[in-house]
C-alpha cells in the first residue's frame, strides 16, 4: 500500500524515507551444508550459523564492561583474545547496532578469516555492506567481499548477446531455444494505468492484483484510487479482470493475498480513519459462493502507526509475512512476520532480521506455497541488475539463508517487484516497469527460470582450460535443462576458468561452452548431488588441420569418421556469424598434376557443401579452393608418411577475407 510523505524516526538518529503513493512502496564458516526439507525433496543448500538473538529485543545492545574489554584488546592487537569476545558482543546486536557499530562487524569479519575461514567471513562482510552508514572505508570492505564472492554481476552474460547466440544456434538439435520472457499478460488483465501486486490462488485458477484504473483525472486534480481486481483462468487464458466486490471501498485497497483454498483474503487498506497508521493489514473470509465478510483490521499487534502492506502466508498458512516501515527497523522498509494464535488472533509482529533486511527497502514478500522459500524485492542487497530486484531466501531450522538474486532473466534494468509463483513453480507473475521508476507498471507472466526455482539448490561447478592449461577468455557457459526445458541464465567463465550454477537435482542437462577463440564444447550430464566438472576446450588456430579428414584414394566422398571434426567447424560458424571459412585442399605429388588439382578442388567443394547443408550456413561465408600438389609441407616426398602429410585439408577461420583470396568456384 502507499504511504504519503511520512517521517520515520529511529533510535539514535532520524532520516526521511522516500515518499510513495499507493499499494507499492516507493523509491533502493561457520558456514555449513545441511540437508533441507523443501516439500518432499531433500536438497543441500549453504546456510550461515549467524544467530542474532536480540533482534526483537532492545533496539540498542550495550554492555559497557564487555565493550571496554573489546576496545582494550583491539588497541593492543590481541586478536586471539578479542575474537571470542567480539563474537559474543555482535551476537547480541539489536537492530540499531548494525547501523552504528558496523565497525564491530567489519573487525569480526577480518578476524573470522584468520581464526575461522573465508567461507565463515563472507556473510559478515555482506552484513557490513548491507547495513553500514558511515565511518568505514567501504571500498576496502567491498574488495574483501568481492575476493570471496563467485557470483559478481559481470559474470552474467548480457541478455541481448546471449539471445543472439541462441538465435544463431536455433538449428542445432542439441539446443532447446529459449521460451519467451518479459511476456505481458495482455489487455484483458492490464490497463492504461499502473497494474501490480499479482497473486495466483485456488489451484492457480484465480489471480488477484491491484490497479489504479479507477483513478480520476479532472484535468485540474488527479484522484488516485487503488482497488483489488480478480480474474480467472479460462481455457488456458486469463479472462477479463473484474472488481473484487465487497472488499474495495472509497479508500485505497491492494496488495491482496488469497489463501490456497481461495476462501480467505489478506490485503492492505490505506488512509482509513479506523486504521492505526498510513496503511494497515485487513482480513476477510468467503461466506457462500461470492459473499465476503466485512474486512477486519488485524489489530495493533500486527499493524503499526506507519505503513504496513504486502501480506503473504507461509506453507502451513499460520505465519503472516509483510513489509513495514515502522520505527525500530533496519532501514526504510523491512520484512516482518506474525504467528497465528488461537481464535484467529495474531502474535506481535517481529522483524525478520539482518540477513534479509538491509538499510534500504525490502518489500513485496511472497512465500512459496509448497516450499520453505521466501521471495521478496529489495534495492539494498549486493548483487542487483536494476533498481529493485527479486531475491529468494530459504528458511532452514529457524534461520534464513543469505538472499540470492534470481537472475537477469527476471531482473532487468528497471524495477521488479510484486510477484508470485504458481504451485508447480512453472510460471512467475510479477509487475515491472521499463525504466527505473514505478510508472507504467504492467503485469507479466512467463516460465520461471532456473535461478528462481525453489529447488535449484544443487551446486554444479566447473573449470574450463585448454590442453596446455591456458584459460580461454570471455568464454560463455550455458546450461540447458533437457528434462523440463527450464532456462538457465548463462555466465562468462571467470578469469581462472571456473564457473558455478545452482540447478535442480536429478535432472539431465546439457553444458555448452563457446568463445571466439575456442571450438564449442558440449557435455551431457545427469545431476546427482553437488558436482564438479573439468572441461578441455580446443583453441581455434589461424590454420587448422584434422587428422580425420583423410579421403579414400581418388575419392571426394565425405566419410562418417570425418563428421565429428567437421561438426566443430560448423558449430563455430553458427556461434560466430561474423566469421568466414577458407577451405584449402591439398594432394601429394604422385600421379598427374592436373588430375590432382581437380581432385583437391572436388574435395574442398565436398566439405563446403557438407558444412553449408548440415549447419544451414550461407555459402557466401565459405571459400573452397584446391591447390593440388602446389603447396606441399614436405617438398621432397620420400616415404608414405611424407605423402600422407601432404594429402591434407586446411581450414582458416577469419573475419576479413585474405587479400590474395582466389575462389575458382565463383564463390
Amino acid at each position: 500500500m502507499i504511504k504519503r510523505g511520512s517521517i520515520l524516526v529511529l533510535v539514535l538518529f532520524c532520516f526521511t524515507p522516500l515518499a510513495v503513493n499507493g499499494q507499492f512502496f516507493g523509491k533502493k564458516k561457520k558456514r555449513k551444508t545441511e540437508k533441507v526439507e523443501l516439500s518432499s525433496d531433500s536438497v543441500s543448500i549453504d546456510i550461515t550459523n549467524l544467530v542474532f538473538k536480540n533482534i526483537n529485543g532492545d533496539p540498542v545492545y550495550y554492555d559497557k564492561k564487555l565493550q571496554s574489554k573489546i576496545e582494550e584488546l583491539d588497541k593492543a592487537q590481541k586478536w586471539e583474545e578479542l575474537y571470542p569476545l567480539l563474537t559474543e558482543y555482535v551476537s547480541n546486536f539489536g537492530t540499531q547496532n548494525f547501523a552504528h557499530q558496523t565497525y564491530y562487524l567489519w573487525r569480526l569479519a577480518k578476524l573470522t578469516e584468520i581464526f575461522g575461514s573465508p567461507a565463515q567471513a563472507k556473510p559478515l562482510y555482506a552484513l557490513v555492506l548491507k547495513h553500514h552508514r558511515k565511518g568505514l572505508n567501504i571500498s576496502e570492505v567491498l574488495a574483501r567481499y568481492d575476493s570471496l564472492d563467485g557470483n559478481k554481476k559481470q559474470y552474467f552474460v548480457p541478455l541481448d548477446y546471449y539471445y543472439d547466440l541462441v538465435e544463431f544456434r536455433r538449428q542445432v538439435d542439441t539446443l532447446i531455444p529459449p521460451r519467451g520472457v518479459l511476456t505481458t499478460m495482455g489487455p484483458m488483465v492490464n490497463s492504461g494505468h499502473e497494474d501490480y501486486a499479482p497473486m495466483v490462488s485456488k489451484g492457480d485458477s484465480l489471480l488477484i492484483f491491484t490497479s489504479k484504473r479507477n483513478s480520476v483525472n479532472t484535468g485540474i486534480n488527479k484522484y488516485i484510487n487503488e482497488d483489488i481486481f480478480i480474474t480467472s483462468l479460462q481455457n488456458n487464458n486469463w479472462g477479463k479482470a473484474e472488481m473484487f466486490e465487497r472488499i474495495n471501498s472509497r479508500y485505497n485497497e491492494g496488495s491482496g493475498y488469497l489463501t490456497r483454498s481461495g476462501t480467505e483474503l489478506f490485503f492492505s487498506r490505506c488512509e482509513s480513519p479506523e486504521g492505526f497508521g498510513n496503511c494497515d493489514l485487513y482480513y476477510s473470509q468467503l461466506q457462500g459462493d461470492t459473499l465476503w465478510t466485512e474486512p477486519e483490521n488485524l489489530g495493533e499487534t500486527v499493524n503499526s502507526d506507519g505503513w504496513d502492506s504486502h501480506p503473504t502466508l507461509n506453507v502451513t498458512e499460520d505465519t503472516l509475512y509483510f513489509s513495514s516501515d515502522r520505527r525500530g527497523g533496519f532501514g526504510l522498509a523491512d520484512i516482518y512476520y506474525s504467528v497465528k494464535r488461537g481464535k484467529g488472533k495474531w502474535s506481535k509482529a517481529m522483524n525478520l532480521g539482518p540477513i534479509v533486511n538491509t538499510r534500504l527497502n525490502e518489500v513485496s514478500p511472497f512465500f512459496h506455497p509448497q516450499h520453505n522459500v521466501l521471495y521478496f524485492s529489495s534495492n539494498g542487497h549486493l548483487l542487483n541488475f536494476g533498481d529493485y530486484d527479486i531475491y529468494k531466501s530459504y528458511k532452514i531450522e529457524g534461520a534464513w539463508s543469505e538472499p540470492v538474486n534470481i537472475g537477469p532473466l527476471v531482473n532487468g534494468k528497471g524495477t521488479e517487484f510484486y510477484f508470485s509463483i504458481d504451485n508447480k513453480s512453472e510460471y512467475i507473475y510479477y509487475a515491472r516497469s521499463e525504466e527505473e521508476s514505478m510508472k507504467n507498471l504492467d503485469l507479466y507472466s512467463f516460465p520461471l527460470p532456473m535461478e528462481g526455482q525453489p529447488l535449484a539448490t544443487t551446486r554444479f561447478t566447473g573449470k574450463i582450460q585448454t590442453l596446455t592449461g591456458k584459460i580461454p577468455q570471455n568464454a560463455v557457459v550455458s546450461i540447458i535443462d533437457l528434462d523440463e526445458g527450464v532456462e538457465v541464465a548463462p555466465k562468462f567463465a571467470r578469469e581462472d576458468g571456473t564457473f558455478e550454477f545452482d540447478l535442480i537435482n536429478n535432472r539431465n542437462y546439457l553444458l555448452i561452452v563457446q568463445g571466439d577463440d575456442i571450438f564449442r564444447l558440449e557435455k551431457l550430464f545427469f545431476l546427482d548431488g553437488d558436482m564438479e566438472y573439468t572441461g578441455i576446450v580446443e583453441r581455434v588456430a589461424s590454420t587448422i588441420e584434422f587428422a580425420s579428414l583423410e579421403f579414400k584414394n581418388g575419392s571426394a566422398e565425405i566419410l562418417p569418421e570425418m563428421h565429428t571434426d567437421l561438426q566443430k567447424v560448423i558449430d563455430f560458424l553458427i556461434d560466430h556469424p561474423t566469421f568466414n571459412l577458407n577451405i584449402s585442399g591439398h594432394t601429394d605429388s604422385s600421379g598427374n598434376a592436373l588430375l590432382n588439382l581437380k581432385l583437391s578442388q572436388q574435395r574442398a567443394d565436398a566439405i563446403k557443401r557438407y558444412i553449408s547443408n548440415t549447419g544451414n550456413i550461407e555459402e557466401s561465408r565459405i571459400f573452397a579452393i584446391g591447390y593440388g600438389s602446389e603447396k606441399p609441407i614436405v617438398k621432397e616426398e620420400k616415404t608414405d608418411e611424407d605423402r600422407k602429410l601432404n594429402r591434407r585439408v586446411e581450414f582458416e577461420i577469419y573475419r576479413d577475407p585474405p587479400k590474395d583470396q582466389i575462389n575458382s568456384t565463383g564463390n
